[in-house]
């Protein structure tokens, strides 16, 4: 749990250590840059990381920024633009010493949505789904002859924390690279919290269900902690499939949807 917290935590200091950096001047090629989704909140990067290199995305609006890493085993990331419409600086930094970066690719675009909830509908680096996945097929089949959200949300809901348990020994050896795999997590039936959020959003997405990643605190967990808000009944909900599974295995019961006054949002995917 304490190596997961600062993984987590590692995500914000590198964010920060980028104000007080220098960048350098970066290219004016687009070809880097996907926006054929950009009417749903997705950019998409596409960029050959060196294997001796440290190469992150960093995307800006109205001075709140998200960082993500990219990976040589993976040339094209989807990104969500999740701070509304309007303008996003995307750049592509490269490490050049300690947490020192410079842009070697930038670009602002201009995000106009047609349905403000579409980004989180969407298939992006940390909620990775496409229709062939395994657990995508378990979302479609769970809910298949369901008619309302509510009903498709309680069966997923109910998949999730009756079948995957909270995986101690990842929590303690995760390293700061660390994505989550839905189909990995779906087969194994255990994952850290990232896990349990990422697998649940990205079920319920398939369904099109509005989910989101959820990054924070809560008084139910003692570190910094992920999970989902849901859109059901025309307003967003609050479910923790992690906390809500160790309550069951405890004998303990639960509700659906959690009160909000116990959770504090930082970050949102």
């Amino acid at each position: 749990m304490k190596k997961f917290y600062a993984v987590l935590i590692s995500l914000f200091v590198v964010t920060a250590s980028f104000h007080s950096t220098t960048v350098e001047a970066a290219s004016v090629d687009s070809n880097w840059l996907n926006t054929s989704n950009l009417n749903q909140g997705v950019i998409g990067i596409n960029y050959d990381v060196p294997k001796d290199k440290r190469i992150k995305v960093m995307i800006t609006k109205d001075n709140s920024s998200y960082t993500y890493n990219l990976y040589s085993s993976n040339k094209a990331e989807s990104f969500p633009l999740q701070q509304g419409d309007g303008s996003y600086k995307v750049s592509v930094l490269e490490n050049t010493t300690g947490n020192k970066y410079k842009a070697v690719h930038s670009e602002v675009v201009d995000v106009s949505t047609n349905n403000k909830n579409s980004v989180y509908l969407s298939s992006v680096q940390n909620v990775k789904w496409n229709s062939s996945d395994k657990a995508i097929l378990k979302a479609k089949q769970l809910t298949q002859g369901k008619t309302t959200d509510q009903e498709k949300v309680k069966a997923i809901y109910n998949y999730v924390v009756e079948n995957v348990k909270y995986d101690y020994s990842l929590a303690n050896s995760v390293t700061t690279d660390y994505i989550p795999n839905i189909d990995n997590t779906l087969t194994s039936k255990k994952g850290i919290c990232y896990d349990y959020s990422s697998l649940f959003a990205a079920m319920l997405r398939s369904v099109d269900i509005p989910a989101k990643l959820v990054m924070g605190n809560t008084s139910y967990v003692a570190q910094y902690h992920a999970w989902n808000e849901v859109f059901l009944d025309g307003k967003w909900v609050i479910i923790d499939t992690t906390v809500d599974a160790g309550l069951g295995k405890n004998g303990k019961s639960n509700e659906l949807t959690k009160v909000a006054s116990k959770y504090s949002a930082v970050k949102f995917y």
